[in-house]
């Protein structure tokens, strides 16, 4: 068994799991920009499962707009928790992304 550590965050689609190199430094600050290329999947994904690392907290009005904008909900809850949905999520196989800040 691997275990890989993501010390900055955490990217994840249904084919691939990136190393979040621009994460920024709270979900306070956090863009859609930051997210690069996350939901250019086909088809496109049904929601995004936000990590806001250690705690719970609310990413700003204007990320969550943007991304509602799109056609895709967001789904913020703290990192360990989004962890966890994303493995019962795609077990599901739903159409999800995620965001995981470091914890």
């Amino acid at each position: 068994m691997r275990d890989d550590v993501f010390p900055d965050g955490l990217l994840l689609s249904p084919v691939r799991a990136l190393a979040w190199a621009d994460a920024p430094a709270s979900v306070e600050v956090l863009t859609l920009e930051a997210l690069g290329d996350l939901f250019a999947t086909d088809p496109a994904p049904e929601f995004l499962l936000l990590g806001t690392g250690a705690g719970l907290r609310q990413p700003p009005r204007a990320f969550v707009r943007a991304v509602e904008a799109l056609g895709i909900g967001v789904e913020a809850m703290d990192s360990r928790a989004a962890a966890r949905a994303w493995g019962v999520l795609r077990a599901e196989e739903r159409r999800i992304v995620a965001a995981l800040l470091p914890l």
